[in-house]
């Protein structure tokens, strides 16, 4: 185990009697990474984050989480967790609930206090820091379980859908605290369906269909080259539609429209040549790929988020 991973996975595996969970499970997460963790509805993602913690045994594999074998419980004080469906303590203020969950961390009472103030003033709760959880919007409550995962200034946090329930300002708030993380070297493992979100923060991607990593995906290298393009066409020849499979990927025509992905914008000449040779091109429109047509390509668009 290299010190610059921050998780590894190998064949993680998990059934619930005849459910497969999560099928295949092999990962690798760098050391002062946001790591964004994509798929469909079912596709064994909040189960995955699960095993990683030691908060549900896996069936087969093997993981590892700072170097020590996961769930182990030297290693839980270094690690913040935002779970999707928590469930707080809501007779407790969130100054209280921050305290409960410091004691749990082994923090001292002043660094606590003094953390907790700091974390709900960034999140927008000060005002609301002598309020009971019972009486928080779902938006609040999401906030203050950010605060809870931060509030150890973890080494590695795992966020099962962060922004869920949030207003467009506190997905912004979340947003930055996750690169403010990765400033301060730490990493940030990430589940979340709004690929808007996971778009602008990670560095790399993974998608994950049927508990298997389909690919992984570098943001800030093959995503920022890779281009989209859309066609007005007219009497395009099957020869020309399969030329194009060759040279493209998620190439689709439906009533003289064409759309298709190329790795960079290099690649654009050579397609505008073919489909004049091979058809009457009418126009021709470039943009940058988007993480939803990655999304699609790769997981395909039968598959919901």
């Amino acid at each position: 185990m290299t010190c610059d991973l921050a998780i590894v996975a190998h064949g993680l595996r998990k059934t619930f009697g005849a459910k497969v969970a999560v099928a295949d499970l092999t990962l690798e997460v760098g050391r002062g990474e946001v790591y964004g963790f994509l798929g469909p509805n079912g596709a064994g993602k909040s189960t995955s984050l699960k095993m990683f913690l030691g908060l549900v045994r896996p069936t087969a594999g093997a993981a590892r989480l700072l170097g020590e074998p996961a769930g182990d419980v030297s290693v839980r004080a270094r690690i913040g967790f935002l779970p999707e469906q928590f469930r707080f303590h809501d007779w407790l203020t969130a100054d209280e609930f921050l305290a409960f969950h410091g004691s749990l961390y082994g923090l001292a009472p002043r660094h606590v206090a003094q953390r907790s103030g700091d974390l709900l003033e960034r999140l927008g709760l000060s005002a609301h820091r002598d309020k009971r959880l019972r009486d928080f919007s779902k938006g609040m409550l999401q906030r203050v379980g950010i605060a809870q995962a931060l509030l150890p200034e973890p080494d590695l946090i795992l966020l099962d859908e962060p922004t869920s329930g949030l207003d467009p300002g506190g997905r912004r708030l979340v947003r930055d605290l996750i690169l403010e993380q990765r400033r301060q070297g730490r990493t940030v493992f990430v589940n979340s369906h709004l690929l808007s979100e996971i778009e602008v923060t990670c560095d790399r991607v993974a998608f994950l269909k049927q508990g298997r990593v389909l690919k992984t995906v570098d943001l800030n290298g093959s995503l920022r080259n890779a281009r989209r393009l859309t066609a007005n066409v007219r009497n395009l020849s099957p020869e020309t539609l399969e030329a194009l499979r060759t040279r493209a990927t998620a190439v689709h025509l439906e009533d003289g429209r064409l759309t298709l992905q190329v790795p960079d914008e290099a690649a654009i000449p050579e397609i505008a040549r073919c489909l004049a040779a091979g058809g009457q091109l009418y126009s021709l429109s470039t943009e940058q790929a988007s993480l939803e047509d990655l999304f699609l390509e790769i997981i395909g668009p039968e598959a919901g988020l």
